[in-house]
């Protein structure tokens, strides 16, 4: 039995409200409510899950329906879809309309209405400019050439020859330097995706990349594209060779150089939305905790132009709100966001949301509010979400020995036993335990035991005293998630976590603080 495709739900279910409002408009119709194909669009945006059968019931009701008929009215809504989305387009992107307005030259140019070409050529020739469209203007120049060569205006051609001959030159030059950029940016990312170790032979070839003449300056790149890709290159290059002084300058640069071309910024922010993103991370590695705020507002307050935008401003203002509030200890404002963010997430597919570290920064803040119960709760969520996948098998692992300190902290003594068995089977299966891992296991073993309090003391002090020699070695990011040391602390002190967090944060900012007077 054939299944059925979902390529139509998935295409409804991705459109913005408001282009599903303009799809109304689009389809223009007095009858429309009535119509077969409307009945399946609305049906299918109310829908909460793909069930073609479902949805034939409420296109047809209880009328007999051959499945080619149903075929056949979702291949016309996808169409006509696909359409609106272009008529959509065409009013809010500057490709479309340059598109559209040269084609609007070509139907002209046919019926031989020269002039008529001419005056929409100058006007398309300076948005062409405004907005860096050089494949458009090189057109452009063919269309002067072609329209004099149609009218035999010899003087004209004699005239300008040499001026549209520079210009054609310069353009090509420019897209040449563009692509040269992208040729760059590509290479250096896919080397990052295919090798996360960082081996000598990768930090060779960054370092044979970043000797390329184009990346010497700034004044190597020709144009305002070439110049965000400049900068692009080496955010990616900074952040990978762990050089966070660069990396901090070089995604400033970036937002500056965005931020002070209005026209580009507003006809794509998605660019804008990853360097804000770039700057947070490297504000956060440098403990410019205000300017960390300052860029989280900043991102807070752009506008989408896309339901991908949407996405990218709420996934990453949130997780990197939520990484702030985890590193300063602010639990308390975390919580508010966190109630704010789940609020909203509903409308965005959920498993955009389970590959990233979301739910472990749940964890970690319900943790940081001694709300243990819904702390386990997000990590046995993530756990199910997760079971049967490679992608991070290193938060898996973590999850795993989180789910043993959230038991722990529960007083859950009878279930301790069984969850370090299947913990154990798990991890040893996944991988060779790691040192952490090994120590961490043996701790919750060892405080299962009776003892005294003097030596239950010392068994959390030594735990703490391995755990930040551990800590300064770059392969255990895993102290970077969840702060285990900081947990140790608060069960020595008798403090509270929150508060010893938020002690060791203020600690590490006045050390960074003296670093950079020196």
């Amino acid at each position: 039995m054939k299944t059925p495709s979902s390529r139509l739900y998935d295409l409804v279910k991705s459109l913005s409200s408001t282009e599903r409002r303009y799809f109304k408009i689009f389809i223009n119709s007095k009858d429309a409510a009535s119509n077969k194909y409307v009945k399946l669009f609305d049906a299918i945006s109310a829908s909460e899950t793909f069930d073609d059968e479902a949805l034939i019931r409420v296109v047809y009701g209880k009328e007999k329906v051959e499945s080619r008929k149903y075929s056949e009215l979702k291949a016309y809504l996808y169409d006509l879809v696909i359409k609106s989305l272009q008529s959509y387009d065409e009013s809010s992107s500057v490709e479309y309309r340059l598109k559209n307005q040269l084609l609007g030259v070509r139907t002209l140019f046919k019926r031989s209405h020269f002039e008529d070409c001419k005056v929409i050529l100058a006007k398309v020739k300076k948005t062409a400019l405004d907005y860096e469209a050089f494949n458009a203007l090189i057109e452009i120049l063919d269309w002067e050439k072609r329209i004099a060569y149609a009218q035999t205006d010899i003087s004209f051609l004699d005239r300008e020859m040499k001026r549209i001959t520079q210009e054609e030159g310069e353009y090509l030059d420019k897209l040449t330097n563009i692509s040269a950029y992208r040729n760059i940016f590509f290479q250096i990312l896919v080397s990052i995706r295919k090798d996360v170790s960082r081996s000598k032979t990768q930090r060779e070839e960054f370092a044979a990349m970043m000797e390329n003449p184009l990346m010497k300056s700034e004044a190597s790149a020709h144009s305002f594209i070439a110049k965000v890709l400049f900068y692009r290159i080496l955010s990616i290059y900074f952040f990978s060779t762990s050089n966070f002084e660069s990396f901090y300058s070089s995604s400033k640069n970036l937002i500056r150089l965005m931020e002070h071309n209005k026209l580009m910024l507003r006809e794509d922010v998605s660019e804008y939305i990853s360097a804000l993103n770039n700057h947070i991370i490297s504000c956060g590695r440098l403990g410019k905790v205000e300017e960390v705020r300052e860029t989280l507002d900043k991102l807070n307050k752009v506008k989408p132009n896309t339901s991908d935008d949407e996405l990218k401003i709420h996934r990453q203002y949130f997780m990197n709100k939520f990484r702030l509030c985890i590193n300063t200890g602010e639990f308390e404002e975390g919580g508010k966001e966190l109630k704010r963010h789940l609020k909203t997430v509903e409308k965005f597919d959920k498993q955009l949301f389970i590959k990233n570290s979301f739910y472990l920064q749940y964890f970690c803040i319900y943790f940081g509010n001694s709300d243990f119960q819904n702390a386990l709760d997000s990590l046995n969520e993530w756990i199910s979400l997760m079971s049967g996948s490679v992608e991070r098998k290193d938060l898996q692992s973590l999850a795993r020995i989180l789910n043993l300190i959230i038991h722990y902290e529960l007083g859950n003594n009878m279930l301790l036993d069984s969850l370090l068995r299947s913990t154990y089977r798990y991890l040893n299966k996944a991988n060779r335990l790691s040192e952490f891992e090994r120590k961490m296991m043996n701790f919750i073993r060892e405080a299962g035991k009776p003892h005294s309090r003097k030596e239950m003391q010392q068994i959390l002090e030594t735990l703490k005293q391995d755990f930040e020699e551990l800590s300064r070695l770059p392969s255990y990011g895993v102290f970077d998630l969840f702060d285990i040391i900081a947990w140790l602390e608060s069960k020595i002190n008798g403090k509270p976590y929150a508060a010893v967090v938020k002690e060791r944060f203020q600690q590490q900012s006045l050390v960074l603080a003296n670093r950079s007077k020196v």
